[in-house]
């Protein structure tokens, strides 16, 4: 039911969720009907686009994994970075690795968890250092680094693949729309895997993303399955 408090909301809000409100003479089915074709709407969308990245990336997807099996193997490490959202979702990409509810535990570490680290980086060295600086000092030849960005064009994003490129760690990243700088030639022999998720829509994106790392895990699983055991 959509209560009079939200039908008072400010136009901003009306612009961003019309079919929360209804119109001139509305009512509330009428409402609930549109929310539900705006639903509906949506999960078509993604459906399509997740379609679209299976299409482009799924080869692709299994080569990484055999990479990432590969240092994993060997007694790599795998380090995740994003911003805000993608933050979130590199955090999920860490813990899927470290604690999967089935298969091996791999040792992996999100590069936003600290925020004593986060915070004393940004402050002190410049938040466009937060994730390199945090590489230099923990990262080793071997390990793996993976960022998420919706963009692709964030300095840190960017400077964190530079320095994991310079110390012979394995680079992925993860990219929306035409991958932005992360796609541009300035990059080539940066990054050994780049997934883009060809949308303009951040929601889509980061959604289309979850499916591309929950598979790469899957796929890194399946590498593993008969690879000699970790540490050894």
């Amino acid at each position: 039911m959509v209560t009079a408090e939200r039908r008072g909301g400010g136009e901003g809000v009306r612009g961003l969720y019309p079919f929360l409100y209804p119109g001139p003479g509305g009512t509330d089915a009428d409402a609930v009907a549109q929310a539900a074709a705006s639903t509906r709407e949506k999960v078509a969308e993604i459906a399509d686009l997740r379609r679209r990245v299976a299409a482009l990336h799924a080869t692709r997807i299994v080569e990484c994994a055999r990479d990432m099996a590969g240092r994993f193997t060997a007694g790599g490490r795998l380090f995740t970075f994003g911003n805000g959202g993608s933050s979130t979702d590199a955090q999920q990409v860490a813990t899927t690795f470290l604690n999967p509810r089935e298969g091996r535990p791999l040792p992996a570490l999100c590069l936003t968890c600290d925020v004593a680290v986060v915070t004393a980086l940004s402050n002190d060295a410049g938040f466009e250092v937060v994730f390199a600086r945090q590489i230099a000092a923990l990262a080793r030849p071997g390990d793996i680094a993976l960022g998420l960005s919706t963009s692709g064009g964030s300095a840190n994003m960017l400077g964190a693949f530079r320095e994991a490129r310079a110390r012979g760690l394995l680079t992925v990243a993860l990219a929306g729309y035409e991958g932005g700088q992360l796609a541009e030639s300035s990059m080539d022999g940066v990054l050994d895997h780049l997934f883009i998720v060809p949308s303009s829509s951040v929601h889509r994106i980061q959604e289309a993303q979850t499916t591309v790392y929950h598979i790469l895990w899957e796929a890194t699983q399946h590498a593993l399955r008969d690879s000699t055991p970790i540490g050894t």
